[in-house]
C-alpha cells in the first residue's frame, strides 16, 4: 500500500507502542490521527510527533476505547479532518493483573471493554469510511497473552484471546471487500505498561520501535497478500 495521501488512525497513540507506530507510519508518508483518553496527553503527543516528523500531517482527539459514542466521534473526526481512512491500528489497551478471587467485576469489565470492545467499536465505525475509499488495513495489536494463559491474568488473557478471535473472524469477513485485517502479538515489550507487574531487567525485551516496524511491514505487503497473525517475540529472552 503506497503511503502517499494515505491516512492512519492509531488508538492509544499518545505514548509507548502507539506513539512509536504513529511516528513510524508518519515517517512512511501517512497522515496520522491518534487518540487516547487524556486530552492533554493527546495534545502533547501531537506536538512531539510534529517535531519528530515535520513533513507529516497529524491530528489528535481524546476518546475512551470503552465508549461506543467516543469511538464513533473519533472516526467522524478523522473523516472530517482527512476525508478518508486507510489504516486503523487498534492499539489502546490496559492491563489489570490479580487472582480471580480479588479481581472485582468492575476491574474485569474495564479490561475487557477496553481491550476487546474498544477494537470492535473502532472497527465497526471505520469499515464504512474505508469502503468509501480504496479499502484499507486494520491491525489489531494484541499480545502473546492471546495464546499463553498465566496466573493472575484472567481479565487480560480473556480480552486478548477474544481480540485474536475477533481479528481472525474480521479478516474473513472483510478480505473480499478490499480490507485486510491482521493481528500482531508482541511478547515482552520494554514500555511503562510492560513493567507494570514488577521491576525486571529489560534489555532483552522488544522495544516499541520493534513493534512499530512490524506494523509498518504488515501494511507494506502487496494487496494480494496478508499475514493475518504475527507472533513477535524477543530473540534472546533469559534462559529459565
Amino acid at each position: 500500500m503506497p503511503a502517499a495521501d494515505r491516512v492512519a488512525l492509531v488508538t492509544g497513540g499518545s505514548r509507548g507502542i502507539g506513539f512509536a507506530i504513529a511516528r513510524r507510519l508518519a515517517a512512511d508518508g501517512f497522515a496520522v490521527a491518534i487518540s487516547a483518553r487524556d486530552p492533554k496527553g493527546v495534545a502533547s503527543a501531537v506536538g512531539r510527533l510534529e517535531k519528530l516528523v515535520p513533513s507529516a500531517r497529524f491530528a489528535g482527539a481524546a476518546a475512551d476505547a470503552r465508549s461506543e459514542m467516543d469511538q464513533k466521534a473519533l472516526v467522524d473526526f478523522v473523516d472530517e479532518t482527512f476525508e478518508r481512512l486507510d489504516v486503523l491500528v487498534n492499539n489502546a489497551g490496559i492491563g489489570d493483573f490479580d487472582s480471580i478471587e480479588k479481581l472485582t467485576p468492575e476491574r474485569f469489565r474495564a479490561v475487557v471493554e477496553t481491550n476487546l470492545l474498544g477494537p470492535y467499536y473502532a472497527t465497526y465505525f471505520a469499515v464504512p469510511l474505508m469502503k468509501k475509499g480504496d479499502g484499507g488495513f486494520i491491525v489489531n495489536v494484541g499480545s502473546l497473552a492471546a495464546v499463553n494463559a498465566f496466573a493472575g491474568g484472567s481479565a487480560y488473557n480473556a480480552s486478548k484471546f477474544g481480540l485474536l478471535g475477533f481479528s481472525e473472524s474480521s479478516m474473513l469477513d472483510l478480505r473480499h471487500q478490499g480490507i485486510r485485517v491482521a493481528a500482531i502479538l508482541p511478547g515482552s515489550v520494554a514500555t511503562e505498561f510492560g513493567h507494570s507487574h514488577g521491576d525486571r531487567e529489560h534489555s532483552w525485551m522488544l522495544s516499541s520501535d520493534d513493534v512499530a516496524e512490524a506494523v509498518a511491514d504488515l501494511i507494506r505487503y502487496p494487496d494480494r497478500a496478508i499475514a493475518s497473525r504475527i507472533d513477535l517475540r524477543p530473540s534472546r529472552p533469559p534462559k529459565k
